[in-house]
């Protein structure tokens, strides 16, 4: 295959990969408004529901490491398809869900539910090491414009047909998903930069639990996924347990609900797809990050202090801002510290951190909100933050 034959070849995989991750995103989105509609009908509380968010965090938390090591091991177009076969059956088991020991029980097909981390595997696999930040944040477009059409169109179907009809919807999403990357994406995405050669490797095995500690050995491998655990568990404890805030302390309907995860999708899209690339390549991964902490950190101070909706949309422009330079910019230095072969391993060890903390925040989120409200969300993500600015700060200009 020639220069321009193969440069257009990766460009439509590439293109294929968006449409994929927009409809992904869709679906998740639409389901995303069913649980706390869903959940609330099915008689659970908050402490039930950071529960069940928890199931799911733990679940996702076990198959991220392994999901990765299978992308590495068997390409672009089997870690999709599984990616998305998952997510189909998890929403099918959720529109079935009429008690809450079947809601829990609907969450376990989603520890292969990595449609992010796979994409991002495509996308590494055909991008170079410049561009890396930059094409990574274009798939927050695509994930944002998925947000911005499934939480309106997930309110929407919530209101008229009910939460079943809307998880079965998104459940047919899925498959649709399956199939175009069946028919599109190779098998390999890895062969077709002549940087990334498939992994050759005596060991096959998905479970290669030696393989994930010669990865965390790597210099400064470890360090970046602490500072990423450490900075976004109070993020997480506030997205948690939003749901909750929005339809007790805001009074949101499910369809305004739906809209107001619209408007951050839009926030999202545009700070991922055209304000952080920008940023990353005027001020570098490494610069960018100390700031990226501190925008968070004033973030969750204002977060104490608002009162009401129209102050949490003001809040949501600086959040996005802060979030997306700071995940986009990690996930860009652990890509490239790390062999091309093991980027996938790399990248599931990466988003094992969100599902690790996606998995006690919630529990943290319940009881925090039950004993001190939501501001005590905001005030533990100002101090933590705040002191892991200071660290970093003085690790990267000392």
């Amino acid at each position: 295959m020639t220069g321009p034959q193969k440069d257009a070849r990766m460009g439509f995989i590439i293109l294929i990969t968006h449409i994929n991750m927009v409809l992904y995103s869709t679906c998740f989105w639409i389901q995303n408004g069913v649980m706390p509609y869903l959940s609330k009908r099915l008689g659970m509380d908050t402490v039930m529901f950071g529960y069940l968010q928890t199931t799911f965090a733990i679940i996702q938390l076990l198959g991220g490491p392994l999901f990765g090591r299978f992308g590495d091991l068997f390409g672009g177009r089997a870690a999709l398809s599984l990616a998305y076969l998952s997510s189909g059956l998890t929403y099918v088991l959720m529109g079935l869900s009429t008690s809450v020991s079947l809601l829990f029980l609907s969450r376990l097909p989603s520890v292969f539910m990595h449609g992010m981390q796979a994409a991002q595997m495509v996308v590494t696999d055909l991008s170079s090491e410049s561009e890396r930040a930059g094409a990574l944040g274009k798939l927050g477009i695509s994930y944002g414009l998925g947000m911005i059409v499934g939480s309106s169109a997930g309110g929407l179907l919530i209101s008229k047909f009910g939460e079943s009809f809307a998880a079965y919807i998104a459940a047919v999403g899925s498959l649709v998903n399956t199939i175009i990357v069946m028919k599109y994406i190779p098998e390999h995405t890895k062969s077709l930069t002549q940087e990334n050669k498939p992994e050759l490797t005596s060991s096959r095995s998905i479970f290669n639990v030696n393989k994930f500690f010669r990865l965390l050995s790597i210099p400064g491998a470890a360090e970046i996924l602490a500072i990423k655990t450490i900075t976004a568990l109070p993020m997480g404890v506030f997205q948690s347990m939003f749901s909750v805030v929005a339809m007790n302390y805001f009074k949101l309907e499910a369809e305004y609900n739906g809209y107001l995860m619209a408007y951050v999708g839009v926030l999202q899209m545009i700070m991922q797809g055209l304000v952080v690339g920008r940023l990353t390549e005027k001020f570098g991964e490494r610069n960018l990050l100390p700031w990226s902490i501190l925008v968070i950190c004033l973030v969750g101070l204002a977060t104490a202090l608002m009162s009401n909706i129209f102050h949490f949309c003001l809040i949501c422009i600086p959040m996005s801002l802060g979030i997306s330079a700071f995940y986009l910019t990690t996930n860009s230095i652990l890509t490239k510290i790390v062999p091309p072969a093991d980027t996938g391993a790399m990248l599931g060890m990466n988003m094992s951190v969100h599902s690790l903390i996606r998995s006690v925040s919630p529990t943290i989120g319940g009881f925090l909100y039950q004993l001190y409200g939501y501001p005590s969300f905001g005030y533990l993500q100002f101090v933590i933050n705040l002191l892991v600015f200071f660290y970093v700060f003085r690790k990267i200009y000392n």
